[in-house]
């Protein structure tokens, strides 16, 4: 199924989202069978479209996506899904309308990181992005209560980005490609804070004027993410011979 035109919305949500599974399996934000990336289904439905319990990112389709309502059950596709991700992603989906993809992730820099009192260091030019827009959640064991979704909820706030301590990343996009890319820059933050804090020697900590100026030039509309990312990564993966779009 390649993309053009004439597609309708949720074909496309569903292109995408498996797309941006096989992309997360190759930049390691991939867990074997665990964690998740979801979206809308569409603008004209109340429901969301998650991965297939059981399967690792590289065999997510857009076929094999399961529809579920936002209470947790499922409208379209066979199979289970993992409850825990419906508490997550719900939970955001639920509450933030503005936005269209949820992406969880267990990378070995997050989870390093969500472990740290001081969470994530600002400290270089891509991670201004995240000054003073970064939400923390605190673990509360596997998410496996709906309780939990009002504390998610509450914790992200307007932000699109949040450490789930003790636990990972979380990231959250008006499309696809902008939660992806927004992974991609809050992960490499972390793996960089981890090298500079290996090294045991003095860091060099942009000022807070400066940070805050750097942080709202990504709001200029040249640096939308995933705006041009996002079609050069699809290309990749069609080179690639991915089997996404199935």
């Amino acid at each position: 199924m390649k993309t053009n035109k004439n597609f309708d919305e949720e074909l496309q949500n569903r292109i995408d989202l498996a797309a941006a599974y096989h992309l997360a399996d190759i930049y390691g934000f991939s867990d074997i069978i665990w964690n998740h990336i979801t979206c809308k289904t569409s603008s004209k439905k109340n429901t969301f479209l998650i991965n297939r319990f059981g399967l690792r990112y590289d065999e997510v389709t857009a076929s094999n996506l399961l529809e579920i309502d936002l209470d947790g059950n499922i409208i379209s596709g066979e199979g289970d899904i993992n409850f825990t991700g419906f508490v997550i992603h719900g939970a955001i989906h639920q509450t933030r309308e503005d936005l269209s993809c949820v992406m969880h992730s267990h990378s070995r820099s997050g989870l390093a990181i969500s472990c740290l009192k001081n969470g994530l260091e600002i400290l270089i030019q891509d991670s201004a992005m995240f000054h003073n827009r970064i939400s923390y959640h605190d673990w509360e064991g596997m998410s496996t209560n709906t309780e939990e979704c009002d504390s998610l909820a509450r914790d992200l706030g307007n932000n699109n980005t949040m450490i789930l301590r003790n636990h990972g990343l979380l990231t959250a996009g008006k499309t696809i490609g902008e939660a992806f890319m927004l992974m991609y820059y809050l992960d490499r933050a972390c793996k960089v804070q981890i090298d500079l804090l290996n090294t045991n020697q003095d860091i060099i900590k942009p000022s807070e004027n400066l940070l805050e100026f750097a942080a709202g030039q990504y709001n200029h509309p040249k640096y939308q993410l995933g705006k041009y990312e996002w079609p050069a990564l699809k290309r990749m993966l069609d080179k690639n011979n991915s089997i996404y779009d199935q």
